[in-house]
Order: structure tokens, then C-alpha cells, then sequence
């Protein structure tokens, strides 16, 4: 918890420089990839990502160290190449899981957060899923434990495997040679994204391509089929912590209201998208059958709103960026200490994501958040220890919240103000 919390206090900064970079790349260039709502709803969506693993909230079924102790039939030195193993492994074990959250209605909801941008750029490589809960695909490892590969091993290898994906969620990069035909570059990426007939469902490749050639799932990219992304159930919102619900939502709603009593209990396991058809005729939803005619969602976005959201972005990123660099601290004030923080950070960021949606509610979400500041404020008479750093910084944290609490309640009533406006104008 402690080493994943410090690794990504590096990796997050550099993450942010990339999609800085490439919003100005992309504007310099004039193909500007990077909608600026869109990408602070990525930004939050790995903020709760990353906050969620550190917190450790999820289960394995089966456990890799259980397998290992079990099968293995040999055990390879500790060598270069018991990393190299260890990561084509885990590269196997991805392709696998990744397929099946694509196949299957049940575990797509755990994958439907990182397809929801109706753009691609790096950004969305940091939507990630706070949703899966119980891991089950650990089986898909066993090349590795017959191996004896250590479970250490795996873990060290695990987060450098994930953050390698990262580079390749770019329109700005064309095909790359004979590249192509080894690894998952852009072009392959950019298939997998797309939701074009063509492209449905292909790539699941997370670094080597060959599986995907090998197992019948490949695609390239057609000159004459640009790649349109996003989901065919368009999610409709910036707030990540909705979208990483929505679907089981509405399986969880498709199996009450069906009268079959076989499809209450198949829904689950039947092909993504699949429902029932007396819900289907009766609770239609919205999918996108022309990937070329649909319109993004783009709600209005005055100066002042983006310019708060962006305010609020970076101090969600001091909060969290000083969550990961001091867990040992927190952890000894309390028992439970890290899990509140963890709650403030989901209340910070659903508060946030529901303001960029122009929701009314927006304003009792933040100011839940900022009360829930203020009372452990006043609980601690600091914040989380903070004050060791400097005596002041809780009487400065007390003020943001005061003040955040009134700038979001004007903003509310502004877009009020201007969502009646632009009613009237278009009677």
C-alpha cells in the first residue's frame, strides 16, 4: 500500500505532463484531440482508480501466491528473464481478461469507464474502474505458476505492465512499421476504441498484438474507416463514479423488471448489451446504431466554470498527492483514518463531476464534502497532520472549504441563470 502509494506520487505527475503536452501538441499541430471537460473527467476517473488501490478495496477469489504454491513444477532463477516470464504472463493473463470484460454483460461494467470518452488521447488511459470489486482471472496466471515465477515477482512487474499502456491512446502517432505485427501501437488501439461494425469488439491486446492474431480477434486500421469512439450506450456524464456503475444499474433494473424468471438469472452471463425483450420493448435505451451521425456530449462550459474546475482538479490532486506521500502517517492516527480520506477524495470528485455536468445537485454534493472537511478539521484540530509540515496549513484548508462551498452555489445558480436563457432563445 505504502511502496503503490509512493511509485505513483512519480507517475502521476508525469502522466499529467503527457496530456498537458499533447493538448498543446494537438493545438499547435491544428488537431486538437483533447476536449477540456473530457479530460478532467479522465483525470478524476484515475484519481479514484488509483485512490481505490492504494486502498486496497478489492478481493482475489483466487490468489496468484495460492496457485503458485500449488502447481509449480519448476522454479526459474532469479534472472532477467524471470521478469521477461513474468510480464509476457501477465500480458497473456491481460488479453484473456480483457476479452472477457468485452463478451460478457456482467464484467463489462467493470470495463466500461476506460471506453466512455467520446474522444481518444492519453487522457483516457486514466479511466479506470473503481467497480471491480472481486478479481477473478487469476487462473489466466497459471503459465507463470507452473513456472514457479514468485508472487513478488508479479507484483513488482504488475504496475510497470499497466503503466506501459499508456503511451499508445494517441491519435497523433500513425502506424509504425514492423512494429505492427509485435506490440499494440496506437493504430491497433485506436481500432479498439472505436465503435465502427468493423471495430466492434477487436485488439484486446494490452502490450503484444501476436494474441490477438493468434486468437482471432485482430483488426487494422482501415484508411477508409476512421475510427469513431466511445460506447454504443452513450454514458452521458463526466462523473466517473456513475459511469463506473451505470451498467450493472441497469442489469441490476433489466432483471427485476423482466417476468422470465430464466432471464432474471441469464442476463448476466448473456453477450454485452444483451436484455430481455419484454424490458427491451418497454424501457428502451438509447444506443448509437450510426457511429457517424450521434452528437458527443458536450454540455455548455462557460470560461469561469472551466477555469474553477481546473482550480479544483489541482487541489484535489494536493489532496490526494499528500494522501499517497504520508499513508503511513494517517494510517496511525486511526484504524479507519485512510478510508475516510479515501471518502473525501470520492466526495470531492463526485461533487466536482456534477458541477462540469451542470446538475443542481452539484451544490449539496459539495457542500456534503466540505462539511465532511470541516467536522474532521475540527475532529483533528488539523488535517490529517498536516500541520507538521507547516502550523497553518489546516486554517488555510478550512478557508478553501468555506469558500469552495460559496463559488459552486454561485456557479449552480449561474448556469441556472444561463441554461433559462438559452430555453428561451430557442422557443
Amino acid at each position: 500500500m505504502e511502496t503503490y502509494g509512493k511509485i505513483l506520487l512519480i507517475a502521476m505527475p508525469a502522466f499529467l505532463l503527457l496530456v498537458l503536452f499533447e493538448k498543446w501538441y494537438g493545438w499547435r499541430k491544428g488537431k486538437d484531440t483533447v476536449q477540456t471537460m473530457d479530460m478532467i473527467s479522465s483525470l478524476t476517473s484515475g484519481i479514484t482508480n488509483v485512490t481505490k488501490d492504494v486502498l486496497g478495496l478489492s478481493i482475489a477469489i483466487l490468489s496468484y501466491q495460492w496457485l503458485v504454491n500449488r502447481v509449480a513444477l519448476v522454479h526459474i532463477e532469479s534472472t532477467v528473464w524471470l521478469y521477461i516470464i513474468a510480464f509476457i504472463a501477465l500480458d497473456f493473463m491481460g488479453y484473456w481478461s480483457h476479452r472477457i470484460n468485452h463478451v460478457y454483460n456482467i464484467f463489462w461494467n467493470n470495463h466500461l469507464i476506460h471506453h466512455s470518452s467520446e474522444e481518444f488521447n492519453l487522457a483516457c488511459a486514466l479511466r479506470q474502474s473503481i467497480s471491480e470489486i472481486v478479481k477473478l482471472f487469476a487462473i489466466f496466471l497459471l503459465p507463470a505458476a507452473l513456472l514457479g515465477v514468485p508472487a513478488l515477482v508479479i507484483a513488482v512487474v504488475a504496475p510497470l505492465h499497466l503503466f506501459a499502456q499508456f503511451w499508445y491512446h494517441t491519435q497523433h502517432i500513425n502506424k509504425m512499421g514492423w512494429l505492427e505485427k509485435v506490440i499494440v501501437t496506437p493504430s491497433h488501439h485506436r481500432v479498439h476504441h472505436a465503435i465502427n461494425k468493423e471495430y466492434l469488439d477487436k485488439n484486446f491486446g494490452q502490450i503484444f498484438i501476436v494474441w490477438d492474431k493468434w486468437f482471432g480477434t485482430y483488426q487494422e486500421e482501415l484508411a477508409d474507416v476512421p475510427p469513431v469512439y466511445g460506447i454504443t450506450r452513450p454514458v452521458r456524464t463526466w462523473n466517473p463514479i456513475k459511469i463506473n456503475f451505470q451498467h450493472i444499474w441497469l442489469l441490476i433494473q433489466d432483471a427485476w423488471r423482466t417476468k422470465s424468471w430464466k432471464d432474471k438469472l441469464r442476463i448476466w452471463f448473456m453477450p454485452t448489451g444483451w436484455r430481455p425483450q419484454d424490458v427491451a420493448e418497454n424501457y428502451p435505451v438509447f444506443k448509437i446504431d450510426d457511429p457517424y451521425d450521434f452528437e458527443k456530449y458536450n454540455p455548455p462550459a462557460s470560461f469561469t466554470l472551466k477555469a474553477w474546475s481546473w482550480m479544483q482538479l489541482g487541489i484535489i490532486l494536493f489532496f490526494i498527492s499528500y494522501f499517497f506521500a504520508n499513508i503511513a502517517v494517517i494510517n496511525q492516527l486511526d484504524g479507519a483514518a485512510i478510508y475516510v480520506y479515501g471518502l473525501f477524495v470520492f466526495l470531492s470528485v463526485y461533487a466536482l463531476t456534477e458541477l462540469m455536468d451542470r446538475n443542481p445537485a452539484a451544490m449539496y454534493w459539495e457542500l456534503v464534502k466540505n462539511a465532511f472537511g470541516v467536522y474532521l478539521f475540527f475532529s483533528q484540530q488539523d488535517w490529517f497532520a498536516i500541520s507538521k509540515y507547516l502550523n497553518i496549513t489546516p486554517y488555510i484548508i478550512l478557508v478553501y472549504f468555506i469558500l469552495s462551498t460559496l463559488v459552486t452555489t454561485w456557479l449552480v445558480f449561474k448556469n441556472r441563470k444561463e441554461d433559462r436563457l438559452r430555453v428561451q432563445l430557442t422557443v
